[in-house]
């Protein structure tokens, strides 16, 4: 009598069949998944503008964007709310208006670096978060009055 074989000895798939079949699943996944993490960070990129850019290439309205320059000098108003401030970011080539509600950071100031993270409603740019900046020359309040030699004798003795 003569028996014919389907394989193995268990009469399924072969070993070698079977790892290249859980191969082509697991990458036909990993592929999916990538796919998938691409699609939903391309819908929370949030974009980075200057305002001349901002005022050549507008975005389409209600897009999450992140605006960068400068607080002019003169143009901080606080609205009767007390919580709602409008103020112009500028970059010495354009300019845009913001408006913001909520508690400013402590480095906030007119002439002051910012970062504004929002989306633009016609013309003016509502920002929902504030990141102010610095420049090099930043002391801390604390030693903001010190002569230059208070503020080395001060970084002296904490060494």
């Amino acid at each position: 009598m003569s028996s014919i074989s389907s394989g193995g000895p268990t009469g399924g798939i072969k070993p070698k069949h079977q790892r290249l079949v859980l191969l082509v699943i697991a990458l036909a996944a990993l592929i999916g998944a990538g796919l998938l993490a691409a699609y939903a960070l391309s819908n929370q990129a949030s974009y980075f503008y200057v305002p001349s850019d901002l005022v050549r290439d507008k975005p389409e309205q209600g897009r999450a964007i992140r605006l960068g320059g400068m607080v002019e000098q003169g143009s901080l108003k606080t609205q009767a709310d007390g919580v709602t401030i409008d103020f112009i970011v500028g970059d010495g080539k354009a300019r845009v208006p913001v408006r913001y509600t909520g508690i400013t950071p402590d480095l906030f100031v007119e002439g002051s670096g910012v970062v504004a993270e929002g989306r633009m409603e016609g013309d003016t740019f509502v920002a929902d978060n504030l990141l102010a900046k610095h420049d090099e020359k930043y002391v801390p309040r604390q030693m903001g009055d010190m002569t230059a030699a208070q503020a080395k004798q001060v970084v002296a003795e904490t060494k």
